[in-house]
């Protein structure tokens, strides 16, 4: 029941942040919007934590890993994918996205002695087919050149920059270190990699001071990054690396559901069988039947025959 509301809670929130990123497109640099979300993000994480008492001391070791983690996650992840964005629709980015899947799986086997179960590789296929498909008609309109294999490429980078994060966070919980104390440092080194990044590139600050970019700023800041990865890195810590990203396959329907309402998303054929495929595929990866007591000790008679 637990890993079921982290799991949607994460859904919902991820699913949502892409409308929310969408308002902030415009005249602030995106690496500058990028700053702002997890300066804020992290100055409230550390500051509710300490207040409260629940902010862990680590040691200088735990902080070189949550430095790492703030780099691949809360700093390079998104600046490959606003990057990539001038070059690919954000469909195809969602569509390569959901390949922290398949990185997951194998930096779990490699990194943390994960397996990969029967159950997750059928539920993957259903996945990744069910994504291609809803975004048939995107990939079609793509024409392969340059500029597109630039932004599948930065999209890639991006996404294999978000799993070696997954399996940093995983490190640090198994050091006994708490998610939310090692998000904040972690937002917080990803906020100052990303100003040293703007200053070396030249690039100025700026800010939009519109009701939609500081309400989708905050919106970002607060659920996007401070409960969203706190659920999402929770999750990655109780049921592992592989079944964690499968969120990210599911979290683009929220994200076409919002666009349906507020953008005029049109559903298609393929779309609506990507969806089937996708909801099958959760069915896979969680749906566990619940077994009698006397069928139990049925099956356990037989097995010990």
């Amino acid at each position: 029941m637990v890993n079921t509301l982290l799991y949607a809670i994460t859904v919902l929130i991820w699913g949502t942040t892409w409308f929310a990123i969408s308002l902030q497109t415009g005249n602030v640099p995106a690496m500058v919007s990028v700053f702002y979300r997890f300066t804020i993000a992290s100055v409230l994480l550390l500051g509710v934590l300490k207040i409260t008492g629940r902010l862990s001391k680590i040691t200088a070791r735990d902080h070189r890993f949550c430095l790492l983690q703030g780099m691949c996650v809360f700093c390079f992840n998104f600046l490959c994918f606003y990057s990539a964005n001038r070059y690919i629709n954000s469909g195809l980015e969602s569509v390569l996205f959901s390949m922290s899947i398949l990185f997951n799986a194998v930096n779990g086997m490699i990194f943390l002695k994960q397996k990969i179960t029967r159950r997750f590789l059928i539920a993957g296929t259903f996945g990744i087919i069910g994504i291609v498909s809803l975004f048939w008609q995107d990939l079609q309109a793509s024409n392969i050149s340059s500029h597109i294999l630039t932004g599948i490429g930065l999209s890639l980078l991006g996404t294999y920059g978000f799993s070696l994060g997954n399996i940093i966070s995983a490190r640090n919980q198994k050091q006994g270190i708490d998610v939310l104390s090692a998000n904040a440092y972690a937002m917080f080194y990803g906020a100052l990699t990303m100003i040293a990044i703007i200053f070396v590139s030249g690039t100025s600050f700026q800010i939009d001071t519109s009701i939609s970019y500081l309400s989708a700023l905050a919106y970002l800041a607060v659920f996007g990054s401070v409960v969203g990865f706190g659920t999402y890195f929770t999750l990655v810590g109780r049921i592992g690396t592989a079944s964690a990203a499968y969120a990210t396959v599911l979290f683009p329907l929220v994200a076409l559901g919002v666009s349906t309402a507020y953008e005029g998303y049109v559903w298609t054929e393929s779309a609506v069988l990507g969806l089937t495929l996708i909801l099958l595929g959760n069915i896979v990866m969680f749906y566990k039947p619940k077994t009698s007591k006397a069928m139990t000790k049925r099956i356990r008679a037989v097995a010990e025959r």
